[in-house]
């Protein structure tokens, strides 16, 4: 009789570590080494599996962590550069206002000026008015 060597498959989680368990006792009850070995084997191999996954879904955790930080780092860097685009633009509405202010001040003393020199011109004109009247009297 010759021996095919089949790879097995064996069911992970608790379905295998039950399979194992079963295995190993009818291996270690019949005397059957080469069974008790196998199911041996199948318990840790599942526990090897479960462990896997737990430590795959850790590392979905850690990486999903670092993922969360990272986009807090870049939202906390992007509300900073906000804030100080919003101070820049603050900053230059100011002196705009500052501008507009001063070039309103100008313009009321040009005009003020221009008003007072209004009034002078109109005094200088009554002013020669009354020097021809007078002028005119003195010559009669």
């Amino acid at each position: 009789m010759t021996e095919h060597h089949v790879k097995e498959r064996t069911a992970g989680g608790l379905l295998g570590k039950v399979a194992g368990r079963a295995k190993q006792l009818v291996g270690s009850s019949f005397g059957i080494d080469k069974l008790d070995r196998e199911g041996r084997l199948q318990q840790v191999q599942a526990e090897a599996e479960e462990d896997a996954v737990g430590r795959g879904q850790e590392a979905d955790e850690k990486d999903a962590e670092a993922k969360l930080t990272i986009a807090k780092a870049e939202t906390e860097t992007e509300r900073r550069e906000l804030e100080q685009e919003l101070a820049q633009m603050s900053a230059e509405e100011k002196i705009e206002r500052d501008r507009a202010q001063a070039e309103h001040d100008a313009a009321q003393r040009a005009k003020a000026r221009k008003s007072a020199a209004t009034e002078l011109e109109r005094e200088a004109q009554r002013a020669e008015a009354r020097a021809a009247a007078a002028e005119r009297q003195e010559s009669r």
